[in-house]
């Protein structure tokens, strides 16, 4: 593609040298750079890409683009100097894929918790509708069936546009999307032609990024803010910051709740171990999910698929054979004893969980095993303990993802969340390994054992190290002992 098509719409501020080059690639990572690439100058979070432009022309890029004044420049090279190459790599990456998001009916889902399940749960409802999907995740990114492991909750504009192309290659008509705030933050989705956006919920997390609540909500906003008119905004009533996100937004609004009045509602009538039944929408529905942050959940699908053009009762039909995404309450049992493995990494989040155990009325005791990242917003750990201490009989508190932080610090700053009698019914057992068989030699037939935080996760990050750590063959091997 010309060099002068790719750039188009970018706030180019000069050019030095030829825009007729046609280039065969584009990257903002110097080690993907080939021969005839567009090398895009990014600063980032951690690294600047201006101070690996001659790295990236040695190894054969015929372009440049950049935001910083740069010493030298070279006669055979195009130098394309604008006025924000972050905003300009997502512009180029989605005219250097011919604007896939355009293509296809593109859904975002962003809020603190639920964003992963939300977006499973479209992806297999539309599946089951009998149509050709995307998915952008988390856990993992899907082309039709075939599925990727993700590395970014929300990746960057490059590797989104390249997905987004092979979805409308293999013939898919919708894709689904989780939108952190990070990613709008860093204008990863810049460009994006959205068809709905879904407001889920807005709770403590990302703060070490964002430093406040108000920046995080603001950032959150933003992907609000730059819909357009004929995109549909989907929010959840029930949250105090659902009216706030749509405030400057020239999109469609509708709503959904489970207690305030809202354009789709949704009641659960009863739960158990094995599902809710619920009524959505007047419609009774039985689902294989439980917790009221699931109804939520499928709430969100339900309203998304009715809102894109699906029928109701065979978007009902198909919700009662939808499972929850990896690592969202995922359950193991043996001999009266279960393993509960769920992401829940944030204070509202493991709230949801406990709550949820506790209304399924256990007839032993709830054993709540958790840490937190290190590295990441430290404020959250003593809200977690104090989570904890209010719902579970026995709470052990390990590591989850330590970093470069010692483990035993970020034990501290949990511990100053409990009380006396939250430190009574508290263990510290560093080695997460060692703490969830602790907890499982302790328990007793009836009892539940929630491992919150790592979900999916099949690894630990200690130092600079990512170890192989997977909680279901942990805990199978220590079924296989007892």
């Amino acid at each position: 593609m010309r060099l002068e098509k790719i750039i188009k719409g970018t706030e180019v501020l000069s050019v030095r040298g030829k825009l007729s080059y046609e280039i065969c690639a584009i990257t903002a990572d110097s080690r993907k750079v080939v021969e005839g690439a567009l090398f895009i100058a990014v600063k980032g979070f951690a690294l600047d890409g201006h101070k690996y432009i001659e790295s990236a022309i040695e190894a054969g890029a015929a372009a440049i683009l950049y935001e910083n004044e740069l010493e030298q420049q070279r006669e055979d090279i195009c130098y394309i100097k604008v006025k924000s190459s972050r905003r300009a790599l997502a512009i180029a990456a989605d005219n250097f894929y011919e604007h896939p998001s355009s293509k296809l009916n593109l859904v975002g889902i962003t809020g603190t918790n639920g964003k992963t399940t939300s977006v499973t749960l479209l992806y297999s409802l539309f599946t089951k509708l009998g149509y050709c999907c995307g998915l952008l995740s988390t856990i993992e990114n899907r082309v039709g069936a075939k599925a990727t492991e993700a590395v970014n909750t929300t990746s960057d504009p490059i590797t989104i546009n390249s997905l987004l192309a092979e979805m409308v290659e293999a013939g898919c008509e919708f894709c689904f999307m989780e939108v952190s705030s990070i990613g709008v933050e860093q204008e990863r989705i810049f460009g994006l032609n959205f068809k709905l956006a879904l407001f889920s919920n807005l709770t403590h997390d990302h703060l070490d990024y964002h430093k406040t609540f108000a920046e995080y909500l603001r950032c959150k906003k933003l992907f609000f803010d730059n819909l357009p008119k004929t995109a549909i905004a989907l929010i959840n009533t029930d949250d105090k910051n659902a009216q706030v996100m749509v405030q400057n937004c020239k999109a469609q609004v509708k709503t959904m709740g489970l207690r305030t009045f809202a354009d789709f509602k949704c009641k659960i009538l009863e739960q158990s171990a094995e599902g809710m039944f619920l009524i959505i929408d007047g419609k009774e529905c039985w689902v294989r999910l439980i917790g009221k942050h699931n109804a939520y959940n499928l709430l969100a699908a339900y309203a998304s698929a009715i809102l894109l053009g699906a029928a109701q009762d065979e978007v009902l039909l198909a919700l009662s054979s939808l499972e929850a995404a990896k690592g969202r309450l995922e359950t193991l049992h043996f001999k009266g004893l279960t393993v509960i493995i769920d992401y829940a990494h944030t204070p509202d989040a493991l709230e949801n969980v406990l709550c949820t155990l506790k209304e399924l009325e256990c007839r032993g005791k709830i054993y709540c095993l958790f840490g937190c990242g290190g590295d990441r917003d430290k404020s959250k750990r003593p809200e977690m303990a104090a989570v904890a201490e209010k719902y579970a009989d026995k709470i052990f508190i390990t590591s989850d993802n330590s970093r470069s932080e010692r483990t035993a610090d970020i034990i501290e700053d949990i511990k100053a969340g409990l009380s006396s009698e939250g430190r009574r019914k508290s263990l510290y057992i560093e080695d997460r390994a060692a703490a969830i068989r602790t907890a499982i030699m302790m328990a007793s037939e009836g009892d539940m054992i929630l491992l919150a935080g790592k979900g999916h996760e099949t690894y630990q990050i200690t130092g600079k190290q990512k170890l192989d750590f997977d909680e279901r063959k942990i805990v199978k091997e220590i079924f296989e002992e007892l």
